[in-house]
């Protein structure tokens, strides 16, 4: 990169990649995966939001738990983060191109969930009474 630093991909040594605890792919998927980041990236799918409005719409968040994943999902480089200087500030997200990827994989993977529900449900049922 000309001007600017270098970068480089990690790879470990032992050629596990994503399966390696350092992997940073792993360290992202983590934060896409956790309790809030797929509901966060969902919410942003349907339009820019701001914070205010992101809390309402994810049913149990607290404004806490909201601000470590935005910041997260900011500094991972799926979400984008803007500040209208006002008093108070407005403070509006959205979806970045990789963001809008990611959240894309996640609708279909809700797509699925959804279309085989009643066979995922059916199949908890059995394995529960067997278990009693």
């Amino acid at each position: 990169m000309p001007g600017g630093e270098q970068v480089t991909v990690w790879a470990p040594p032992d050629g596990s990649g994503i399966f390696h605890s350092n992997c940073p792919a792993r360290q992202v998927l983590d934060h896409i995966t956790s309790r809030w980041g797929i509901w966060v990236l969902l919410a942003l799918r349907e339009r820019d939001l701001r914070f205010f409005e992101l809390r309402e719409r994810i049913e149990g968040i607290s404004e806490k738990m909201l601000s470590q994943t935005l910041r997260t999902l900011v500094r991972d480089g799926l979400v984008w983060r803007e500040v209208e200087p006002s008093v108070p500030p407005k403070v509006t997200y959205g979806l970045n191109e990789v963001g809008r990827g990611t959240s894309d994989r996640l609708e279909d993977m809700f797509g699925w969930i959804a279309g085989n529900a009643e066979q995922l449900c059916a199949s908890q049922n059995e394995h529960d009474e067997s278990a009693r």
